[in-house]
């Protein structure tokens, strides 16, 4: 059984059909994941996962079916999802902000911080996120002091601080260079291969195609393609999708460029 199966997912904003009867599983232990155009309805399609829209469909996660919970349990059930925004607290040092995901929220420990308010229950969650993401130097800075490239990893963290079983990453790569595009790749497929689940929106086509296991791609809201990098690269409706779309020349551009020259994950 897949770790995570979404089956006939819709959204509707409404008269318009953001995501369509989209249907996919995510195994354990793989990096997947999920391109296309813009306004495609990739965002649309995490916050439906996560219980941020109402949506329409059924979703089974770890063998529970999540379909009515609400985020923060699904979120407690180990689906745990970063933001293009990021979010962090620029008042908060990097190891403070995942303390703030690593501790969960219950009356058990509500009352033992009444008992001891000095305690870092989830520290152990921590220690170990910074430790993957090669951020122990940083441990003690704030946000604003540090790269883009490390914000968007902080975020990454935070999310690893929860112990999630599937992390559900919405465009990590925004905002980088392809050098920092590059190492973010080499560190999500570092976690995969550590035994994390990863989802991964990304409009970075290079990153995608060259550390998924399998992937799929969506066009106004509807599942169009899916398979290994090397079978998506060569898909003629993908290539169709990204060409024809007016509104993204270089989104366009960079899509025709990179699905002829990279050869992907087999």
């Amino acid at each position: 059984m897949a770790l995570l199966h979404a089956e006939n997912l819709s959204v509707t904003f409404g008269g318009l059909r953001a995501v369509d009867d989209v249907s996919m599983d995510i195994e354990q232990g793989q990096l997947v994941g999920l391109i296309g155009p813009n306004g495609a309805g990739k965002t649309t399609f995490i916050d439906g996962l996560t219980g941020f829209v109402t949506m329409k469909g059924k979703i089974v996660f770890d063998g529970r079916d999540l379909t009515s919970s609400a985020p923060h349990d699904r979120a407690r059930a180990g689906m745990v999802r970063t933001w293009q925004s990021l979010e962090l607290f620029d008042d908060l040092t990097v190891t403070e902000n995942l303390l703030v995901a690593a501790e969960t929220a219950s009356l058990r420990g509500f009352l033992a911080d009444l008992v001891r308010p000095s305690r870092n229950s989830g520290r152990a969650a921590v220690d170990e996120a910074l430790r993957r993401l090669d951020l122990t130097d940083v441990a003690e800075r704030v946000p604003g002091e540090l790269s883009q490239g490390q914000r968007k990893l902080v975020g990454v963290a935070r999310a690893l601080a929860a112990r999630p079983k599937l992390v559900l990453m919405d465009e990590p790569a925004a905002g980088l260079d392809t050098a920092e595009s590059q190492e973010l790749g080499r560190r999500l497929r570092r976690l995969v291969d550590d035994g994390t689940t990863v989802f991964l929106i990304d409009h970075d086509m290079g990153l995608v195609l060259g550390v998924c296991d399998y992937i799929y791609v969506i066009e106004f809201g509807r599942l169009i393609a899916e398979g290994t990098p090397a079978q998506i690269r060569s898909d003629e409706r993908v290539v169709a999708a990204y060409l024809g779309d007016q509104n993204s020349s270089g989104q366009a551009s960079q899509a025709k460029e990179v699905l002829e020259a990279t050869p992907g994950r087999e």
